[in-house]
């Protein structure tokens, strides 16, 4: 199964975006699946569901993050790197899309309550939302600049 759509079946079992992304890729950057699970969760729903950087987007950079991070303190070249490459993701996802910010992304989509609690996915939920799209744009993406 294509990255892609593994992002798009973790979606659509249950995951939010950020670890939909993150899922779809982490193995084959050799991180450990319930770990990125864990990690990613928060970033959901635009950071805690406060609609703010897409999570799929967040799922996008915390790739980065596993391909180029060395993990050392002070790590200049390293960080450029990954500052660089999360910010032409960004923009091409922003290309693609219109913007990287959650509320926008969902427009009239943007649930009422705006709270925190998370909503029960149904047929609906799918329909009236762009998030399956923005996963696939992330995965695709993701893709293209990290698994050349």
């Amino acid at each position: 199964m294509d990255r892609v759509q593994k992002a798009v079946d973790l979606f659509k079992s249950g995951y939010n975006c950020s670890q939909s992304v993150a899922g779809a890729f982490c193995e084959a950057l050799g991180a450990d699946f319930e770990t990125i699970m864990k990690a990613t969760e928060p970033l959901g729903g635009g950071l805690g569901r406060m609609r703010l950087t897409c999570g799929a987007v967040a799922g996008m950079a915390v790739l980065a993050g596993l391909k180029y991070s060395e993990a050392k303190a002070g790590d200049v070249e390293t960080k450029t790197l990954i500052y660089k490459t999360v910010r032409e993701m960004s923009d091409e996802f922003k290309n693609r899309n219109g913007s990287i910010i959650c509320s926008e992304l969902l427009g009239s989509s943007m649930p009422k309550d705006n709270g925190a609690r998370a909503e029960e996915r149904t047929s609906e939920f799918y329909k009236k939302r762009p998030c399956v799209r923005c996963i696939e744009d992330c995965a695709r993406i993701a893709e293209k600049y990290l698994m050349k």
